[in-house]
């Protein structure tokens, strides 16, 4: 929660010293009872009132006015709401090594499931695009709210030979700058107003480590400055191996650079053993890119509970002492 105007919770000083006032008070009267010196005549005039409920009424109140004075400040909090504008690009690997049946079926068949369904339950509003990367990198799909499309590119994905993930990361990022309207980008294609940037952000689902093309972090510098995100996922096992020509040869997931990638551009990097973990990732980032926060005043809720405890306490104080607090 934050406070919109922060200056006026100087205003909680009034309960903090209403609170010593009503000690102050309760220590007087003390010492004023010890005066009688009829002690059993005391007992017998006192009210019966426990103790408890003596105090109740004041604490009340101030907690009421508690409420009031946050309430003066203006009170806020973070809630989701989508944007009216988002897009996502995943760059999937299709290198060989995405034979390999570490993942049932094979983490190729397993990464289009995962794609397919994210593609089913995005936001409607959420752009998707699709990158395939190999040896080298093309564009499948420019962003689009068409979940039709996006499963029938996610179902042309074929197999290639080489890993190029820089590749990957550089197509992701020119469809993504191209596709952003044209308020968003200045005279020299440079980001224009920060405020006009769509939200974007680029999945990158590998298992391997580049072997060709342009190197990793020279994509993900060209995605930082673009101002683009680059979350990874590493999909697969240690176990990994595919055949060729009948030859068994392992191909373990490489971890560090798609971490690095992630580290540089902002994004996040995940690992991912099984289709239902690549399943869960492939949806919280999709859902962080489609909504933003926005702060949502509540001071209605605080100076409505404060009014509330107010005339609680003044009836609690009416109702067992017959006296107005």
């Amino acid at each position: 929660m934050t406070f919109l105007e922060p200056g006026r919770l100087l205003l909680l000083v009034l309960p903090v010293a209403g609170a010593i006032a009503y000690l102050a008070a309760l220590q007087r009267r003390e010492q004023y009872a010890v005066r009688f010196t009829n002690l059993a005549l005391l007992d017998k005039v006192a009210p019966e009132t426990p103790g408890w409920r003596r105090h109740l009424p004041a604490a009340v109140l101030l907690a009421g006015v508690v409420a009031l004075a946050l309430a003066v400040a203006k009170p806020a909090v973070a809630v989701d709401v989508p944007r009216d504008r988002a897009t996502v690009i995943l760059a999937v690997d299709v290198s060989r090594s995405m034979e390999a049946d570490d993942v049932s079926p094979t983490r190729i068949e397993a990464a289009r499931e995962a794609a397919r369904n994210f593609v089913e339950l995005a936001p409607p509003e959420l752009e998707i695009g699709v990158v395939a990367f190999s040896g080298s990198a093309a564009g499948i799909l420019v962003p689009t709210t068409d979940r039709d499309a996006a499963t029938g590119a996610i179902d042309r994905l074929s197999l290639g030979d080489g890993t190029a993930i820089g590749e990957g990361i550089h197509a992701a990022v020119e469809m993504a700058v191209s596709h952003r309207p044209s308020a968003a980008i200045g005279p020299e294609g440079e980001g224009g107003d920060a405020e006009d940037d769509p939200a974007e952000a680029i999945i990158v689902l590998s298992d391997g480590e580049t072997t060709m093309g342009r190197p990793d972090l020279d994509g993900a510098a060209e995605a930082a400055d673009a101002g683009i995100p680059v979350s990874t996922i590493s999909f697969g096992t240690g176990e990994g191996v595919v055949f060729i020509q009948g030859q068994g040869i392992p191909v373990p997931v490489n971890e560090g650079a798609l971490e690095q990638v992630a580290s540089t551009t902002g994004g996040e990097f995940f690992t991912a053993a099984t289709a239902e973990e690549l399943q869960s990732i492939l949806d919280a980032v999709g859902s962080q890119v489609a909504v933003e926060q926005e702060q949502r005043e509540v001071t209605d809720w605080f100076a409505g509970a404060g009014l509330a405890l107010v005339l609680l306490a003044a009836a609690g104080s009416l109702l067992w002492f017959s006296r107005m607090l």
